[in-house]
């Protein structure tokens, strides 16, 4: 297969952009944005998004690093004054100071840093990301089995996965199907802000897998018979190990041991 210039470029850049209007809606019906808010696109690429998003919402502001792209994504944005397109990357933008919404198209090799860089964003309040379906399946439980980052972010955030989109409606074709993947802040968080380090302090140390099961672990730093308490009431049995123990699970046990309101 011949693949042209624009086509390499993006597979450098582990750019894998929605072929067209169809794959766009299909993604867009997971996004629900406040039609009053700003939206902070990541990604942008040639606009397939950009144009349906200044529809849905007051502001958007379109990041796209990839200069070939420029020409192409101005004149497809030109008429429209809520867009203000911004070529730079993304990762190095100082995040907006009011409120916003994330959407984007994320390249797969740069899920990770996209993901905590709206995690640390305190004004972020939600974030609708495609990403590889493998990353978003993990990030969500999705095997059965809980992932650090999550478990430890979600007092602030919750995590889920909100669908599919086959590798066919992407070019150039990545190797794998893709998931959307959805990050709300809470409006209240489930650990007041106070006990969040200590949460979190309990989460990593539970991780650590230092004595095997989960209650083994954490008696090195609970009295055994709170620790066996907190388990039981969170549903595990005193041999679950650390993976199979979900984010509810764990802000529970936190909760009966810690015993703070």
């Amino acid at each position: 297969m011949v693949r042209s210039d624009r086509d390499r470029r993006r597979r450098e850049l582990s750019q894998n952009y929605l072929r067209g209007p169809d794959a766009a809606r299909q993604f867009l019906r997971s996004v629900r944005l406040d039609p009053d808010g700003l939206c902070v696109e990541v990604g942008a690429g040639e606009g397939v998004l950009t144009t349906r998003l200044a529809r849905m919402c007051r502001e958007v502001i379109a990041y796209e690093i990839d200069q070939a792209l420029a020409d192409r994504l101005r004149q497809r944005v030109a008429g429209l004054d809520n867009v203000r397109l911004v070529m730079s990357d993304f990762l190095a933008a100082r995040p907006p100071s009011r409120p916003f919404q994330v959407v984007g198209n994320a390249p797969f090799s740069l899920t990770s840093p996209i993901v905590d860089w709206c995690l640390r964003s305190a004004r972020m309040r939600t974030a609708t990301l495609i990403t590889q379906l493998e990353y978003a399946r993990k990030r969500t439980g999705g095997y059965g089995r809980w992932s650090l980052l999550t478990c430890t972010t979600w007092p602030q955030v919750s995590w889920e996965l909100r669908g599919r989109i086959p590798r066919d409606l992407f070019r150039p074709m990545p190797r794998v199907d893709a998931g959307i993947l959805h990050l709300q802040r809470r409006a209240e968080p489930l650990i007041p802000p106070a006990r969040q380090a200590a949460y979190r302090r309990l989460v990593q140390a539970g991780f650590s897998g230092v004595g095997g099961s989960v209650q083994a672990t954490l008696r090195r730093s609970y009295p055994a018979d709170k620790v066996a308490q907190a388990c039981a009431a969170a549903g595990l049995n005193r041999r679950a190990v650390v993976a199979f123990v979900g984010p509810d699970q764990w802000v529970q046990i936190f909760r009966l041991l810690d015993g703070r309101p």
